[in-house]
C-alpha cells in the first residue's frame, strides 16, 4: 500500500502519466475534450487536470525565384535563396482544469510556447473562470485569440492548409492579443440557445506583433455564431457567424493620409489639420463566415468560406496593422494611412474514401485599397505596393500516416495586379511549394 503522506504525490503522479494525450485541437481557443477531462476525473478528483499536448512542424519550400518576398507562406526568402528547411512551429501546451463539486468546469488554464530555429516565444497564456449559477457566461484574460472569423481561430495544428491567408494575416498579426472575453454560451443540457456563442472582447491591438501597448486605443471585438447543426434529411452539418472589429490607431502627428476623389479619380490625400493629432486613425472590420460539410467520414466534403470589409489603417508602404508606432530609418515618426479594404477566402477539402487522405483546394484575395484597381495605382496619386490586390490559388494532399504524423504537399500560386507601381507592372514571380511535415501528441 502508498503510505498515507505519500498518497497525494501518488495521485499527481498518476495524472501526469495519464495526461499524455492524444489532443486533435481544432480552435486556438479550444479546451481539453469532455471525455479526457471526465477520465482525468477519476484520478484527481481534488487537484484537478492536468494535461500536456504539443506538436512540431518541420517543413522543405521551394519558391519561383531567388529572394522571393513570401512573408504570407512562412517568411521571406534570402536574396540568394530559393529554397530552404525550416522548423514553422513548435508548440508545447499545458492544459489545467479543475471542476466544482458538481463536476462543471471552474476554472481553466492555459499555457503554452512556439518554439523554432529563430527563438523560443509564449503563444497562448490564459486564464478562464466559468460562471456555473446559471451556466451562461465564462470569461477569459490573458493572451488569448481574438474572436474574430473562422480562419482566424482554426489551430495550425488541425488547419489543412499550411498558412492562414493573406488578408487574415495583415489585419490581424499572430492572431492572439492581450485583453479580456466575455462570452455567452448557455451550458445546461437542454438549454435552447446551447448552440449560439457570443463573444464579445477588448484588446490592446497589436498582439504578438509588438513587444507592449503604444497607444491608448484598444479593439473592441464581437461575434456572433452558431455552432454546428446537422441535417440529418439531408445528410448536412452548417455552422458560421457575423464579427466586428472596431479600434484604431491614435496619430501622434498632425498629419494623415486618406483616399479622397478629385476630378473623378481617386487619390490618397495629405491632410494637415492640427486637429488631427491624437485623434484615431479608424480599423473597422466586418466580416461573415459560413462552414458547410456532408455528415459522412467516408467521402466527406467541407466547405468554408469568409468574407470581410471595412477600414484598415497602415503606413504608405504597408497595409499591415502596426505591432508598435510606425517609425523611418532615422526613428522619426511617420503618418498613418487609411484605407477601404476587402478579401475573402474559400477553402474546400475532399476526403478520399478513408479520412487518412485529403484533396485540399483553396482561394482567397485581398484588396488593400478598393477604390483604385490596375493602371490607377500609382506612385503620382500617393499610392505605393500597399495598395496592390493579391490574389492567391492553393492546391495540395494531406496524408495521415498515423494518429501522430501526417504529411501535406502544397502550391501556392500567388497572383498580384497589374499596376503603374515600380515592381509590380507585371505579376511577380512569387509562387510557392511547401511540403510540411506534422508530429503531434
Amino acid at each position: 500500500m502508498v503510505p498515507l503522506q505519500n498518497k497525494h504525490y501518488a495521485i499527481l503522479v498518476l495524472l501526469l502519466l495519464f495526461s499524455f494525450q492524444t489532443y486533435a485541437q481544432r480552435t486556438i481557443n479550444d479546451i481539453m475534450d469532455s471525455t479526457t477531462v471526465n477520465h482525468l476525473l477519476i484520478i484527481s478528483k481534488k487537484y484537478g487536470s492536468l494535461s500536456f499536448s504539443g506538436y512540431l512542424q518541420p517543413q522543405f519550400q521551394v519558391a519561383q525565384s531567388n529572394g522571393t518576398q513570401a512573408e504570407y507562406q512562412g517568411g521571406n526568402f534570402g536574396e540568394y535563396t530559393n529554397n530552404r528547411f525550416r522548423l514553422r512551429r513548435g508548440r508545447l501546451r499545458a492544459d489545467y482544469m479543475l471542476l466544482d463539486d458538481n463536476n462543471n468546469p471552474s476554472t481553466y488554464f492555459v499555457l503554452q510556447f512556439d518554439g523554432t530555429e529563430q527563438g523560443v516565444n509564449v503563444r497562448d497564456f490564459w486564464g478562464r473562470y466559468y460562471e456555473n449559477k446559471w451556466k451562461l457566461i465564462h470569461v477569459t484574460l490573458g493572451l488569448s485569440g481574438r474572436p474574430f472569423g473562422n480562419e482566424l481561430q482554426l489551430s495550425s495544428a488541425g488547419r489543412e492548409a499550411p498558412e492562414r491567408g493573406r488578408m487574415s494575416q495583415i489585419l490581424m498579426k499572430t492572431e492572439r492579443d492581450l485583453g479580456v472575453t466575455f462570452t455567452f454560451n448557455p451550458r445546461w443540457k437542454n438549454a435552447r440557445l446551447k448552440n449560439v456563442v457570443l463573444d464579445l472582447g477588448v484588446y490592446n491591438g497589436q498582439g504578438l506583433a509588438g513587444p507592449a501597448e503604444f497607444d491608448n486605443s484598444k479593439d473592441v471585438i464581437a461575434r456572433l455564431s452558431h455552432k454546428n447543426y446537422t441535417f440529418k434529411n439531408l445528410g448536412l452539418s452548417v455552422a458560421g457567424g457575423i464579427s466586428t472589429l472596431q479600434g484604431g490607431l491614435n496619430h501622434r502627428l498632425p498629419v494623415s493620409y486618406k483616399m479622397e476623389r478629385s476630378n473623378n479619380l481617386w487619390q490618397m490625400v495629405k491632410d494637415s489639420s492640427a486637429n488631427t493629432l491624437n485623434t484615431v486613425a479608424p480599423r473597422r472590420y466586418y466580416g461573415a463566415d459560413i462552414q458547410l460539410a456532408t455528415a459522412t467520414k467516408s467521402w466527406k466534403s467541407e466547405l468554408r468560406a469568409e468574407v470581410i470589409s471595412g477600414l484598415q489603417t497602415g503606413t504608405s508602404t504597408t497595409s499591415t496593422t502596426p505591432g508598435s508606432y510606425p517609425l523611418d530609418d532615422k526613428s522619426d515618426l511617420l503618418p498613418y494611412y487609411t484605407r477601404n479594404f476587402n478579401g475573402a477566402y474559400f477553402t474546400f477539402v475532399q476526403t478520399l474514401n478513408s479520412t487518412d487522405n485529403q484533396i485540399i483546394l483553396k482561394y482567397d484575395w485581398y484588396d488593400p485599397n478598393s477604390k483604385v484597381k490596375g493602371m490607377d495605382i500609382s506612385s503620382a496619386r500617393g499610392l505605393s505596393a500597399a495598395d496592390v490586390r493579391f490574389d492567391t490559388f492553393g492546391f495540395g494532399f494531406l496524408h495521415h500516416f498515423n494518429p501522430h504524423f501526417k504529411a501535406v504537399l502544397y502550391y501556392d500560386i500567388i497572383k498580384n495586379e497589374s499596376t503603374a507601381i515600380s515592381g509590380y507592372t507585371d505579376d511577380r514571380k512569387d509562387n510557392v511549394f511547401t511540403l510540411r511535415t506534422q508530429f503531434y501528441f
